[in-house]
């Protein structure tokens, strides 16, 4: 990419001068005349409309006035989601929340560092500064007009701090490192956090993913793609906006708090979704570690070379002011040490170009095709997501993430490798043509819900044969054999038909598992005493057509027995799952009186729960909403609404990730459908969506949790994406910076 020239010092030193202002009170940096004169003159040019639905359509004459109204909107539904997402990428979540997320903060500083992010910001092409500028302008001229929001930490936003958060999933690559082997090889481990590692109480943990599908118009009724957008993420994750400007920006969906390019959505000319793939590009390399004069170096090849030291300093809250704790970290040119393993020093090695990263992110929200699409991937910075894509011209395609580094096959990458091998190192990365990758296939649909791109496009799909092992890394999931099922029963699809397919009832992981807890009762004899107990749930179980309704006691059934097998195993620390084909392969060889044993604390559980084992599904699953932090409380006597939609984990694509909390019995949902849209593509741009709750973080709000009737019965509302579509629909129109009316 041509780089514009680098800044003149004079600004370079004004930007370093501009060190965000840490307070644990919230007290705000006082913004200069200046700022304030510059900020109200590109606020008069952007024009706000929020529709009935509280969703902000942007509108401005050049893309960083838009990215400027953006992050205004943002910070007016939920500053507190903004700044909790820079904390995080920032490493600084300890300046807010104290010495237990210290070692988060270290996890992120070992690839994130405010001074290299300067420096990035400097070199960084002319358009994307702009944005960067405008990006920190809305959200530090939000904060100068609403006195009343008391930041945690970051009191003014600096250009250079979008650089730190490039990329929209919810889990970013660091987040793969463990914080308590971190913390086991770097700290005091009498004083170390517990482990994170969740070994489970038998709750319905919900495997993170999502849903994409683009149907071409061979299959559909009115002869145009189709785009089904449906990430599954932890609740309230992402804003919905749209983004128009007259430089051709115009594009809506769902963004991640405090970023300012649609992470999920479409323009008028083509749309995509994400899903979380299972390629590996995050590896770990085995360091062989000498000392030499008092000092640590490592071994590569015939080489012996030094071991590089990084001090880390992290910031953070006590009962009586701030403290800091410095943590001496090391690292090869594979990358940091970030643990210890039979006796050596593991490094790891994953990507980190926040360049190229938010420009590519951002670059496709502007493409008008699919070969300008396609050229903004050429940046290679997508190390996580597979995307589903569909366009006005009747293409639709399949993408594996783009940063892939080029391996030996014949080390198994899911493990640490030799470090001190020089086969082992990384041969560049692949180009976009020598991953998996589909456009337009004969099966006229592509499918991928975090599953293989194995079986994307049916009998029409690659072969795993022709790419390397390290392409994926878990094979087939339920959800992807329930899409391909649904996919292939029609050929007519039109925007009902794709909600229809979204939220359709049948849970395969339960229909495949179920009949083998059938013939285990079966095979009981006939004085056995759970015969009697489980005679009746049994014969619910048997007549059961392993469709999800909020009516539903087989419902209810299936799902206290999965969860009370799972608790089982994890009792033992066996392979526990219903998610991948593995897995289900694995309950299906569970013995029998395991799998009659689960089903009889089931039917106890739910006794003890709900009083009786023939409850409804609808009465469990529920959907609640009661403050705007971030850690949900949940109440069994609070309001509350049935969701008839349960955990993905089971086959259903719809999902709804809940379990029990303290003090209930109910089960509560906090992840899974975060938002749902489908698409139609033709010489207008149709849509549909609903999001989970509300656009607005304020329980005060009409738009917190205005949504979730809808929501939890699959009715998606129309989303106005053409001004004209605004009329009648419009709640409130205004320039940043004006005053409620």
């Amino acid at each position: 990419m041509k780089r514009s020239n680098l800044l003149p010092v004079s600004i370079l030193l004004l930007l370093v001068s501009f060190a965000p202002v840490v307070s644990a009170q919230g007290v705000k940096a006082r913004p200069t005349g200046g700022d304030l004169a510059r900020w109200r003159v590109r606020a008069a040019g952007v024009t706000i409309v929020r529709d009935d639905w509280g969703v902000a359509h942007v509108y401005g004459k050049r893309d960083a006035d838009v990215v400027f109204g953006m992050m205004y909107a943002q910070g007016e539904d939920d500053f507190n989601r903004v700044e909790t997402n820079y904390l995080t990428s920032l490493g600084r979540m300890a300046e807010a929340e104290g010495e237990s997320r210290v070692w988060q903060d270290v996890r992120q500083r070992l690839f994130i560092d405010a001074a290299e992010l300067r420096a990035m910001y400097a070199r960084s092409p002319r358009w994307l500064q702009e944005l960067m500028n405008a990006w920190a302008d809305g959200l530090n001229f939000y904060l100068a007009t609403h006195p009343g929001t008391k930041p945690k930490v970051i009191t003014r936003f600096e250009p250079w701090m979008a650089l730190s958060f490039t990329e929209g999933s919810i889990g970013g690559d660091i987040e793969t490192i463990s914080l308590s082997q971190l913390a086991a090889f770097y700290g005091d481990n009498s004083k170390r956090p517990e482990p994170e590692e969740f070994l489970g109480d038998g709750v319905d943990v919900e495997f993170p993913g999502s849903n994409g599908i683009a149907v071409a118009p061979a299959n559909t009724k009115d002869k145009r793609a189709l785009l089904l957008i449906n990430p599954h993420t932890t609740f309230y994750f992402r804003a919905e906006q749209q983004a128009v400007s007259e430089e051709g920006l115009n594009v809506y969906g769902a963004l991640t708090w405090g970023q300012f390019f649609v992470y999920q959505g479409f323009n008028d000319r083509l749309g995509w979704m994400h899903t979380s793939s299972n390629v590996d590009v995050i590896d770990e390399f085995a360091e062989k570690i000498i000392k030499i004069r008092g000092r640590y170096h490592y071994r590569f090849g015939k080489q012996v070379r030094p071991l590089l030291p990084k001090p880390v300093t992290v910031s953070y809250k006590t009962p009586t002011g701030m403290s800091k704790k410095t943590v001496t970290t090391y690292r090869t040119h594979h990358g940091p040490i970030v643990r210890a393993a039979d006796g050596k020093w593991i490094s790891v090695t994953l990507m980190n170009k926040p360049i190229e990263a938010l420009s590519q992110s951002y670059l496709r929200t502007k493409a008008r095709n699919y070969d300008e699409f396609r050229k903004a991937l050429d940046l290679k910075a997508n190390s996580s997501n597979n995307t589903i894509y569909a366009d006005a011209d009747g293409n639709i395609a399949y993408f594996h993430p783009q940063y892939i580094p080029r391996r030996d096959d014949r080390f198994d990458w899911n493990k640490p490798v030799d470090g001190s091998d020089p086969a082992t190192e990384y041969k560049g990365l692949h180009s976009l043509g020598e991953g998996p990758s589909l456009k337009d296939p004969p099966s006229g649909w592509i499918q991928n819900t975090n599953n293989w791109p194995y079986s994307a496009a049916g009998p029409n799909s690659l072969k795993p044969e022709n790419f390397p092992k390290y392409m994926d890394k878990y094979g087939e999931n339920s959800r992807g054999l329930h899409a391909m099922r649904v996919l292939d029963a029609r050929k007519d699809f039109t925007l009902d038909e794709l909600v229809d397919a979204a939220y359709d009832t049948y849970m395969p992981a339960l229909a495949e598992t179920i009949p083998g807890l059938i013939n285990a009762f079966d095979a009981l004899p006939k004085n056995d005493p759970l015969r009697d107990k489980l005679d009746d749930p049994v014969k619910r179980l048997r007549d059961w057509n392993y469709r999800w309704a909020a009516d539903s006691i087989p419902t209810s059934l299936a799902v206290y027995w999965g969860q009370e097998l799972m608790r089982l195993k994890q009792s033992r620390r066996e392979s526990v799952g219903f998610f991948f084909t593995s897995q289900i392969d694995a309950v299906k060889r569970t013995a029998p009186a395991d799998m009659l044993a689960a089903l009889s604390a089931a039917v106890d559980k739910l006794t003890a729960d709900f009083g009786t084992w023939r409850t409804e599904w609808g009465e469990i699953n529920r959907f609640q909403r009661l403050t705007g932090e971030i850690d949900q409380p949940f109440n069994d006597a609070l309001p509350s609404i049935p969701v008839p939609f349960p955990s993905g984990n089971w086959g259903s694509l719809a999902s709804f990730g809940a379990r029990t909390y303290p003090g209930t019995k109910r089960m509560y949902g906090t992840s899974g459908n975060s938002f749902v849209a489908v698409v139609e593509f033709g010489p207008q741009v149709r849509a549909w969506a609903v999001t989970a709750g509300g656009e607005s973080g304020d329980p005060g709000s009409k738009h917190f949790k205005d949504q979730a009737e809808r929501y939890a019965s699959g009715n998606l509302r129309e989303v106005y994406f053409y001004r004209p579509q605004l009329n009648g629909h419009t709640e409130r129109t205004y320039h940043p910076g004006e005053a409620a009316r």
